[in-house]
């Protein structure tokens, strides 16, 4: 019998972080607001009903011309700082 070694994709969660899942769609008209000051602060639904607000600056690097689409996993420490935000899927895509 063979025995499964399970298959991690990524840091693994440490003791007293936090991984909050959240889907996100941001016309690029939209987050302009956000380069140009009106608005500093993101606020987003978190899939288990949680709402949860971070700086715009944390989104900069999936700004496309489109806009920011796609469902995004934020990583908090302990103290409910952040550590990192990544992409788990974008919807422009098929697959």
């Amino acid at each position: 019998m063979q025995r499964r070694v399970p298959f991690f994709t990524g840091p693994l969660k440490r003791p007293g972080q936090q991984q909050i899942r959240f889907w996100l769609f941001i016309s690029a008209a939209e987050f302009l607001r956000y380069y140009q000051g009106e608005a500093a602060i993101v606020t987003v639904t978190a899939e288990d009903g949680r709402r949860i607000r971070f700086p715009a600056r944390h989104l900069r690097d999936f700004i496309t011309h489109e806009g920011i689409y796609g469902r995004f996993e934020l990583r908090l420490d302990k103290n409910n700082r952040f550590i990192d935000l990544k992409k788990l899927k974008d919807l422009r895509t098929r697959y």
